[in-house]
């Protein structure tokens, strides 16, 4: 029953179908561990997603030694909001692209983008600084810009 909304949250940390799904699928598993915890009186998704979510995180921070993390560089260039190219892509397009960031870029943007988490609680829950995860949401979406631009071309 939740099988597509948990992959629509794991493919978005995974670069590719396979890990995605294993990730789920260990998410499911805890949420089955878990079950007696959940509030029957709250709603039943946000519960979920976060299960899915703190997943995620740790399927990354579990292969961190592989992450190449950047720190925090001399540019202070913003990346203009240009949302016209973006509302002629599909999800599908968009999550391939967001794939192919490196893992750090990918879990920084969607955690920050995405799943609305500031940059302390970032930085708290992949154990890096603050200015690492601001500097690499920052090349996150100078990426996929550079990415949106080669697929337009």
């Amino acid at each position: 029953m939740f099988y597509a909304y948990g992959m629509s949250i794991t493919m978005r940390y995974a670069d590719s179908r396979d890990k995605a799904a294993a990730t789920l699928n260990d998410a499911f598993m805890k949420v089955f561990d878990n079950i007696r915890k959940y509030d029957r009186h709250r709603p039943f998704k946000p519960w979920l997603r976060k299960i899915i979510v703190n997943t995620a995180i740790n399927h990354f921070n579990a292969n961190k030694k592989y992450q190449n993390w950047e720190g925090l560089d001399e540019s202070s260039e913003e990346i203009g909001q240009d949302e016209t190219i973006i509302s002629g892509l599909t999800y599908d397009e968009i999550i391939e692209m967001v794939q192919k960031l490196s893992p750090a870029y990918r879990t920084v943007f969607n955690l920050y983008v995405i799943d609305g988490f500031k940059h302390e609680e970032i930085a708290e829950l992949l154990g890096i600084s603050v200015g690492t995860s601001k500097s690499n949401l920052f090349k996150a979406k100078r990426n996929l810009r550079a990415l949106l631009e080669k697929n337009l071309m």
